[in-house]
């Protein structure tokens, strides 16, 4: 069908016809289901790009004037989650797009899978979404990729794959400058109070404590090294591990300043002084970092430039620019406080 001959208003008949299949083929196409053999899906695309014909989702994204993108974050509990989040309403309100919070620890009882969530944004006529410390794998977010909803990870506990766009900060470097700052400090013993092991960011950050040792000329003790959820309650527990070593460790480099306060916490019923018998640097740079008692020595993330960043990349997907990168990594820097001194003696 010579491109003068389509009727004014293309319809999925018209597509249909254009391709050789059926209409409900064609939405189903459309609309990213997956119950379509590989060679028809390939048929229907070239039909539905050869005739530009386009979605009702990018219909109503020309027409909107205020862009709906959802953020998905597990806790509001979290300061690293709370700082994100400010950044993205902030350029939200800056750029007129509408922000849609799913706090997904607070959906008990919710069994979508991502096949319908999915789709629930394309009913809903959602941007795109923004997920924060996304456990999701690579199967989980194909429905979303396919449905060609632009998706930004943010610190991904999983390396996302392919054409997905990831935000974070320079965890390694940050990791080997804490763990600098101690031995500048003269501490050779040297703990390392991480989050999930197989976390990307936590494993950067464990890489960075062990080169900074290494290039100290520092072995490392893989008894120092332990590994748990980005929470209060591992720092907890942790601290109790570390007070069991022979030799004691004089310091501890924490994953996250969560963990820290858990570590800080369980000192002070344990009696021990800090930083007068150990020091402790957390990693984030949240607000808690200073409020905490001493206030807390840490590698500050721009959590609230991660959440900027994110929403601008899903804008720049929405509007079909190219994307030089698929992963942005912002600097991060050591703010020392007072949780941190010279090893006794």
């Amino acid at each position: 069908m010579a491109s003068n001959e389509r009727p004014a208003k293309l319809t999925l008949a018209a597509i249909a016809r254009e391709a050789g299949v059926s209409a409900p083929t064609v939405s189903k196409v459309v609309n990213g289901r997956e119950d379509v053999a590989a060679d028809t899906r390939a048929k229907v695309l070239t039909a539905l790009e050869r005739t530009g014909y386009k979605s009702p989702l990018q219909r109503k994204n020309t027409v909107w004037r205020r862009p709906v993108v959802e953020v998905v974050i597990d806790t509001l509990n979290s300061a690293y989650g709370v700082e994100v989040l400010n950044g993205v309403l902030e350029h939200a309100a800056a750029s007129d797009v509408e922000v849609l919070l799913n706090v997904t620890g607070q959906q008990r009882g919710s069994h979508l899978s991502p096949e319908q969530r999915a789709q629930r944004m394309v009913d809903e006529g959602r941007s795109g979404m923004i997920v924060v410390t996304s456990a999701f794998s690579a199967a989980e977010l194909e429905p979303f990729h396919r449905r060609q909803i632009p998706i930004v990870v943010i610190d991904p506990l999983n390396p996302p794959q392919g054409e997905v766009v990831s935000v974070g900060a320079s965890n390694w470097a940050g990791g080997k400058a804490a763990t600098a700052h101690l031995l500048g400090l003269g501490h050779r013993r040297i703990a390392f109070l991480g989050g999930p092991e197989a976390a990307e960011c936590n494993q950067a950050r464990l890489h960075g404590y062990m080169a900074a040792l290494m290039a100290d000329g520092v072995a490392v003790e893989e008894s120092y090294i332990f590994s748990g959820p980005f929470r209060p309650d591992n720092g907890v527990a942790g601290m109790k591990s570390i007070l069991q070593l022979e030799p004691r460790p004089t310091a501890i480099f924490a994953a996250s300043d969560s963990i820290a306060l858990g570590i800080l916490a369980e000192a002070r019923r344990q009696k021990i002084r800090i930083p007068e018998d150990m020091s402790v640097v957390g990693f984030d740079g949240t607000y808690q970092a200073e409020e905490s008692v001493p206030p807390l020595t840490s590698v500050s993330q721009p959590l609230q430039e991660m959440g900027r960043a994110a929403l601008r990349f899903v804008m720049r997907q929405l509007r079909g620019d190219t994307l030089d990168s698929h992963r942005v990594e912002l600097a991060t820097h050591l703010v020392v406080r007072e949780s941190t001194a010279p090893p006794a003696g």
